[in-house]
């Protein structure tokens, strides 16, 4: 299991049940700070681990099996198919609103009142959001005004498509070029832009693109 899917998983749980990652570790009569993203990774970069108790404690909070945590750990749908079969409408804001504050959770979900829908293929993530790409630095594959799905719930490896989120608030799409335990790289597909390199803790999330109009 990987850091990354682990922590995914965790804050997935909390999206499902209506929660932040903060109001899922009070659920569970945990410190409200436990699972924060700067409890994630030690100041040197050096990886931090939920408790085996910490995962006890959620699970009992939520009523969640660990087979179903462990599904989430691995990528699965985020809800069980009954209760997302058939969902099109998907919460949608433009790339270049995305870096403002108030549209999304500390975990990257949406959050906020300023989303707009549209109707795209269903998914099984149930947290799953469009976003509306601007600029040239993923031509020509996405061009401005193609709609891309997000899937928080998706597992992210060496190559894909994603969206980002810094530490500075900027949201961007790139592909994951490599990734450590310490740095970040990411990559436009135009190109004309030069690649970014970023240290692990700078990135506070990362979702994978999982469709895309043409």
């Amino acid at each position: 299991m990987r850091h990354d899917d682990i922590w995914r998983a965790i804050d997935t749980l909390a999206a499902e049940n209506g929660l932040s990652s903060s109001g899922l570790a009070r659920k569970a009569g945990l410190d409200p700070t436990s699972f924060n993203l700067s409890k994630r990774r030690a100041t040197d970069g050096r990886l931090r681990w939920p408790s085996s108790e910490s995962l006890a404690k959620i699970l009992a909070a939520t009523g969640a099996r660990l087979e179903d945590f462990t599904a989430l750990v691995s990528g699965a749908r985020a809800v069980p198919e009954s209760r997302t079969k058939g969902r099109s409408r998907i919460p949608l804001i433009g790339l270049a609103q995305a870096g403002t504050e108030g549209f999304f959770d500390d975990g990257g979900y949406p959050a906020g009142a300023g989303w707009d829908e549209v109707e795209l293929p269903s998914t099984a993530d149930a947290n799953a959001y469009a976003l509306a790409i601007s600029g040239a630095s993923m031509e020509p594959v996405y061009r401005p005004g193609d709609r891309v799905i997000v899937s928080p719930a998706a597992p992210v490896r060496v190559g894909d498509r994603v969206v980002a989120r810094i530490c500075d608030g900027a949201v961007m799409a790139k592909a994951l070029v490599r990734r450590t335990a310490g740095r970040i790289e990411l990559a436009s597909l135009n190109p004309a832009f030069p690649e970014l390199c970023y240290a692990a803790q700078e990135v506070l999330w990362m979702h994978r693109i999982v469709w895309a109009s043409q």
